[in-house]
């Protein structure tokens, strides 16, 4: 199998996230996996998609840092005819190049949704990836699972949401990840609101989301793949996210901790409300943020953690990542283009 990861830049990428253990994982099993960014494509004269890629030649794979080391070091750039790729996996966040790239925001889309056209599978399905590069995304997936929220710019509105919360709520950008730009408002900054509403605002439009009781414990995110929790061994991809330092935020990009959880039947009725849109979007592995009986995130872009999820069950999740997608790439062998990429990605 011919396999590809978009990345935002592949020589910004790290061991421990989960696109390398994915593309270790891959190659390992004999795959030929690539690595590429979001600003290494071009569109041929010919029609066809191309791109400058990276991959771990001759190297035996013992580690992840040295597999990337070799990845990012030891080969030079390669191009390569995207067309040929068995699947193209897209594994970069827009929101990670919001402010410094502009114009990376929709460029891996953009060149995932000419790969479909030529005929390449393409995980997650780069169509409904566009309807998701901001917060709006959540508000289509069932209200019985959603905080109640209010998307505005307007100061007085929000103030007047708040205040119908109970005077506590969630404030946070409709654009972005990884906790940035979030407050927590109470009573106790309510003097700050306006200040607190002025700086979520001035990129755009202001998320205010209903507080939840349950989140002083952390949030928890659960795996799921082809619609369906992750699970391997017994063991479901999911873990607990908890901020010891005070702030409530619990992304482990601000100093959250991943610990063991026991998945209950409250998340897994989640995931089972949000499965529907999730296989219609096409949209074959995703990490649900769960507060409670209460859906707080939905990542389609490139969830991460996958890595924590087996170190602490001694589970490898990657592998049966890979899996689903040598099922998908048979499958299409046999289907010959006839199933829809939405309709493949989660099969």
């Amino acid at each position: 199998m011919r396999i590809g990861f978009v990345v935002n830049a592949v020589a910004t990428e790290t061991p421990q996230y989960t696109t390398t253990r994915l593309a270790l994982a891959a190659t390992r099993r004999g795959h030929d996996a690539w690595l590429m960014g979001v600003d290494d494509f071009s569109h041929r004269l010919d029609g066809s998609v191309a791109a400058h890629a990276r991959i771990a030649k001759g190297y035996k794979h013992e580690d992840l840092a040295g597999y990337l080391e070799s990845v990012q070091t030891d080969e030079p750039d390669e191009p390569i005819c995207v067309d040929d790729l068995d699947v193209l996996v897209m594994r970069n966040d827009p929101a990670d190049d919001a402010v410094e790239r502009p114009w990376a925001v929709t460029s891996g889309i953009l060149f995932g949704q000419l790969s479909v056209s030529r005929g390449t599978l393409v995980v997650n399905d780069p169509n409904s990836l566009a309807n998701a590069v901001n917060k709006t995304y959540f508000q289509h997936f069932p209200e019985a699972v959603r905080p109640r929220t209010l998307i505005s710019r307007e100061p007085a509105e929000i103030a007047e949401f708040i205040d119908a919360m109970g005077g506590q709520a969630v404030l946070k950008p409709l654009q972005g990840s990884g906790g940035s730009g979030v407050f927590f408002v109470s009573s106790d900054e309510s003097p700050n609101l306006n200040q607190m509403i002025e700086a979520v605002g001035r990129d755009g439009y202001v998320v205010a989301q209903e507080a939840l009781a349950d989140a002083d414990d952390g949030d928890v995110r659960l795996f799921v793949m082809n619609g369906e929790p992750l699970e391997v061994g017994g063991h479901h991809a999911a873990f607990r996210r908890v901020n010891s330092t005070g702030d409530k935020r619990s992304n482990m990009r601000v100093g959250g901790e991943a610990k063991p959880v026991k998945v209950t039947d409250a998340m897994l009725e989640v995931a089972d409300a949000v499965r529907p849109k999730l296989i219609a979007d096409g949209m074959f592995l995703v990490g649900l943020d769960i507060v409670g009986d209460k859906l707080m995130e939905v990542n389609v872009f490139s969830p991460g953690g996958l890595g924590s999820c087996g170190s602490l069950y001694n589970v490898d999740f990657a592998d049966a990542v890979v899996d689903a997608l040598e099922h998908k790439v048979e499958l299409r062998r046999h289907d010959g283009n006839t199933l829809p990429n939405a309709r493949l990605a989660t099969l």
